[in-house]
């Protein structure tokens, strides 16, 4: 299939990575930001419609993006690398087919199953909204074809643009049909399915980037015949099924939390007394913490994880220490930064409700679903590592265990807690993740992970920013304003981040706790260097 160099340099590798980690910041930055003007047009009833059925999107998305792109352009770039040009078109044939039933069998399943899927969720209305996403099953064996042949190659800029295409297209079709519906007095559910349509207007965009790239650079490439290795064919395709599906597993923990809510937290909510609407509104308040998570989850892990491309099982071999030390540097970025917005979301939260829900409804369950983003930000950077060591199905069996466990503590804890059960069954599973992935890279590695110097510290910033907050809040709540608004929370959410923030790293850092070495490392690293105690300056 025309050039059959693959990625040979490092500086290719980083490049690469780099194109990708841009574009999954950019979609997943949209992809929280777009949350908050969608749940004040449709309201909380609305915005808890929309989640109910949102993660098995998410589940699509990660299949398409994540899981079998990355095992195709692995397999290509081995192949490549062999320059054996028919077990390339053999891999290609093999992947259409998989690929293709995969699609087939999961729009089947969603498509026709839709109304008994609704029905398990205590809401059959929502049946519409699951045979809309089922469409977009179909689409996804030409994307992830078309991302895993351009990756395998080394050129990630197509795979890049068609994610921030899909996106921007599919926030703009879900803010715009929002609008129009509610505007035009349709029912809830029909502005639900109006947004789901938005699905299908990204992946057509998507697809038709990725064609379009082809196209005009790799056309005249394809083969005129291809002859399939049946031999070869049954292991290629058990390859791809295994592993592509464990790496989806492993990048779906917080999609995997979402849909284990949308199964049971609604008909337990009713079960323990609530009438329907209400349990609706509760769930719909309840979701407010997904942007707010997911907003921090991408700031905490956008750093940590450009640390994970430099870690590589022969690497390891070849420089241990090295490698140990980028480890060591992945997980203290990932606690400094998880902990900083975990602890200062939970000081800020209710003027951050009012600012961007306009109320302050369920700010104590919002409270403790912020313990979701230092525990998410660490679980996805040590999978990360784990991967990058060659550990693809362990990540993803924890992973699995935590989802099991979601549904079974939401049993436990929402009737006699209702959402705040539902939201510490989050924490508590997340945590159960966690410990599996520390036990298993420790025990791979051998060596101290963490220093108790370290956590100390951190413990005493976030203690120290509470302090500073609180009583920032408590000054700021003294002042004659007769009905705090949006605008005045505004004010005190924002202003606390800065101050709260700034309180946090100035500790941390005049601690002595980074290297000026291993600042260089990070993005934007050099402007952190001015926080460094001067003795550690070079």
């Amino acid at each position: 299939m025309g050039n059959l160099r693959p990625v040979q340099t490092s500086g290719d590798l980083f490049r690469g990575a780099f194109i990708l980690t841009i574009a999954a910041l950019i979609t997943k930055i949209l992809s929280a930001i777009y949350r908050v003007p969608f749940q004040n047009i449709v309201g909380d009833v609305g915005f808890y419609i929309y989640q109910q059925v949102y993660p098995f999107y998410g589940i699509i998305i990660v299949l398409s993006t994540y899981g079998f792109p990355v095992i195709i352009s692995k397999l290509y770039a081995e192949q490549a690398a062999l320059e054996k040009e028919q077990d390339i078109h053999n891999l290609f044939a093999i992947s259409v087919l998989v690929l293709s039933l995969i699609g087939i069998i999961g729009f089947s399943a969603l498509y026709w199953g839709a109304d008994w899927l609704a029905a398990r969720m205590g809401d059959p209305q929502l049946a519409v909204l699951l045979k809309v996403v089922a469409v977009v099953f179909l689409m996804f064996p030409i994307l992830s074809l078309f991302r895993g042949y351009f990756q395998g190659k080394g050129n990630m800029v197509p795979t890049a643009v068609s994610q921030v295409g899909e996106q921007l297209i599919r926030v703009v079709t879900i803010l715009l049909a929002a609008y129009l519906l509610v505007k035009g007095g349709n029912s809830l559910y029909m502005v639900g399915g109006g947004a789901m349509f938005g699905a299908i207007t990204g992946g057509m965009v998507a697809i038709l980037i990725l064609i379009t790239y082809f196209y005009i650079n790799e056309r005249r490439s394809l083969p005129s015949s291809i002859a399939l290795d049946f031999k070869k064919s049954g292991k290629l395709a058990k390859t791809i099924i295994i592993q592509g599906f464990a790496i989806c597993i492993s990048s779906l923990v917080l999609i995997f939390i979402q849909l284990a809510d949308s199964f049971n937290l609604y008909s337990l909510l009713l079960a323990s007394g609530l009438e329907g609407e209400e349990a609706k509104a509760l769930k719909g308040v309840y979701d407010r913490g997904q942007p707010l998570v997911q907003l921090g989850i991408v700031v905490a892990t956008s750093m940590s994880l450009s640390l994970v491309p430099l870690i590589s099982k022969e690497k390891l071999r070849n420089q241990p220490a090295f490698l140990h030390g980028k480890i060591r540097l992945a997980l203290k970025i990932g606690i400094l930064v998880g902990a900083a917005a975990t602890v200062g979301l939970w000081n800020i939260i209710k003027p951050a409700n009012i600012m961007l829900f306009e109320n302050s409804s369920g700010s104590g369950v919002l409270a403790i679903l912020s313990l979701m983003i230092l525990l998410s930000s660490l679980i996805i950077t040590i999978t990360g590592i784990l991967q990058g060591l060659g550990f693809i199905f362990f990540p993803a069996a924890a992973i699995l265990v935590g989802f099991a466990l979601k549904l079974g503590l939401n049993i436990l804890l929402v009737p006699s807690y209702g959402t705040a059960g539902a939201a510490a069954a989050s924490a508590l599973a997340l945590a159960a993740i966690l410990f599996l992935l520390i036990i298993k890279l420790h025990r791979y590695l051998n060596i101290s992970l963490i220093s108790m110097r370290f956590l100390l510290l951190t413990g005493f910033a976030a203690f120290i920013m509470t302090i500073v907050l609180q009583l920032y809040l408590q000054a700021l709540a003294m002042l004659p304003i007769a009905e705090p608004g949006r605008i005045f929370s505004g004010f005190q959410a924002l202003s606390g981040v800065v101050l709260g923030g700034l309180t946090y790293l100035y500790i941390m850092f005049k601690g002595n706790t980074f290297k000026e070495e291993e600042l260089a490392l990070l993005p934007l690293g050099s402007k952190l260097m001015f926080l460094l105690p001067k003795k550690t300056r070079r």
